[in-house]
């Protein structure tokens, strides 16, 4: 099941919660002041580093391997 992020309209706190896809865009209770008055937001995926070699440049990045780095 995915993650889903909720804002409260009337103290604006994020609510983290896991559910099914289809219940995805049904309001959820605040967690910090109980108001059913919630929206889901688009959520921010971020992924850093962590070895992916997309580049062929055996790994590592853009400064690894074959030195023809533009970036720095």
């Amino acid at each position: 099941m995915p993650v889903y992020e909720y804002r409260c309209e009337e103290c604006e706190h994020l609510t983290e919660a896991l559910r099914r896809m289809a219940d995805a865009d049904e309001p959820i209770a605040c967690e910090t002041c109980g108001s059913d008055q919630t929206r889901r937001v688009q959520s921010l995926f971020a992924s850093t580093g962590g070895g992916g070699d997309s580049a062929g440049d055996g790994g590592g990045g853009c400064c690894r391997g074959s030195g023809g780095c533009s970036c720095h």
